[in-house]
């Protein structure tokens, strides 16, 4: 039985390790990307959208639902068609990916973090 309940610590452990560590993105590099959103998911644990930007489509994740939400950024506004505008820091492993810490959206800008 304590070999099952390691077993459970040592795996939600890790879990949330792989999901707070935001030392995958170079905050070092700021990049301000505008563009078109393409497609976008409104789940937890982070909302995303790819965002077409001259040549090329960028995965760019954002923060959880609830706190865009609270925020004033709703599902709809993420709508593809919609021309976005994201600040944030390049993934250090995926060449299109960025972590967002703002985004621009109607006039509206919202800080995710």
């Amino acid at each position: 039985m304590l070999a099952g309940v390691v077993v459970v610590l040592l795996a939600a452990a890790s879990t949330v390790l792989a999901h707070h560590g935001w030392s995958g993105y170079d905050s070092g590099q700021v990049l301000n990307l505008t563009g078109v959103i393409r497609e976008s998911g409104y789940e937890h644990p982070h909302a995303y959208i790819k965002l077409e930007a001259p040549g090329k489509v960028w995965a760019v994740v954002l923060a959880p639902p609830s706190r865009m939400e609270r925020r004033g950024i709703r599902r709809d506004m993420l709508a593809e068609g919609t021309t976005a505008t994201v600040v944030g820091y390049p993934s250090r492993s995926d060449p299109l990916e960025m972590r967002a810490e703002r985004i621009s959206i109607d006039g509206k800008t919202v800080e995710l973090r």
